[in-house]
């Protein structure tokens, strides 16, 4: 299936956004760190963000971008410097679920290390929106291909929490960039608790090794490891030294695994490397969640 695109609404005009163009730049970054406010519909499959009101927008999110956002400093470079890829590919929308159990843990999955994208990296089940698909419809197509879940209609609720402008790989310093996508958090409220939910998981080999659950107290920790900040947040000094998590085993089967939380809590190196720890972009969506659930 093709890919949904994004599609920007800059000065009334409908376009396509452009692969080497940061999106947060075009919806106003250049006014302070954000996160930015962006308005949004699903149109024909395709996402649509103004920094403006428009007919038909349904949402207002925050949209955000890791300080050292790769599309970022290629604005601040001269033309000449993009030209080691064609403009004309797009920004492609992905979609990413924040499932919460009614104890009010979420779920979070290690990608494997052979995948090309973020090779051992925690984050949430999620995925490539296709062409004429719901984001509901998408999240829960991941979820079910990621984790064997399938959440009964009648038990769950959801609620969008915001956008995050992702590169891979994530630093120029790193190289340039292959992929630029524009993820949306979608928070699953369900009314299974961790322990229905986790009876039910069957992780597939060959996109997830590993998955967890995290609860407010650690997720607090985990998204104050700001991304790109000189000075880390002071840390809770209750956090204990490691979480129960599972892995799979090279049989196929599944084991318990005993995960250092100071995992959790690295940031994304400065040298290209695949180190164990949670994406930028989760960070920002744990702290969402942690205001929702606040709320």
């Amino acid at each position: 299936m093709a890919a949904a695109r994004l599609l920007l609404r800059l000065a009334g005009r409908l376009e396509s956004a452009n692969f080497l163009q940061s999106v947060c730049g075009l919806l106003g970054a250049e006014q302070g760190p954000g996160p930015w406010q962006a308005h949004c519909s699903l149109e024909r499959g395709r996402l649509v963000l103004s920094s403006h009101s428009f007919p038909g927008a349904s949402e207002r999110l925050p949209i955000q971008r890791p300080p050292f956002c790769p599309f970022a400093a290629l604005d601040q470079q001269p033309g000449g410097s993009r030209t080691e890829l064609t403009t004309t590919r797009g920004v492609d929308v992905a979609v990413a679920v924040i499932l919460q159990s009614s104890d009010q843990t979420v779920l979070l999955t290690r990608r494997t290390c052979t995948l090309p994208i973020s090779p051992n990296i925690w984050v949430p089940p999620g995925g490539h929106m296709e062409l004429d698909e719901e984001i509901l419809e998408c999240g829960l197509r991941e979820l079910q291909e990621e984790c064997g879940l399938q959440l009964p209609q009648d038990q769950f609720s959801c609620v969008l929490l915001g956008l995050w402008e992702s590169a891979y790989p994530p630093r120029l310093s790193w190289g340039f960039p292959k992929y630029h996508h524009l993820v949306l958090y979608m928070l699953v409220i369900s009314q299974e608790s961790q322990q229905q939910l986790q009876a039910r998981i069957q992780i597939n080999p060959n996109e997830v090794s590993a998955f967890m659950w995290l609860g407010p107290d650690v997720a607090t920790a985990v998204a104050a490891t700001e991304d790109g900040t000189e000075t880390p947040r002071r840390l809770p000094q209750d956090l204990p030294p490691s979480l129960p998590a599972t892995e799979l085993r090279d049989d196929g089967g599944a084991q318990p695994l005993l995960l250092p939380v100071s995992t959790l809590l690295r940031t994304t190196p400065t040298a290209a490397e695949d180190k164990e720890r949670v994406s930028a972009g989760t960070k920002f969506a744990l702290r969402l969640w942690l205001q929702h659930l606040g709320r």
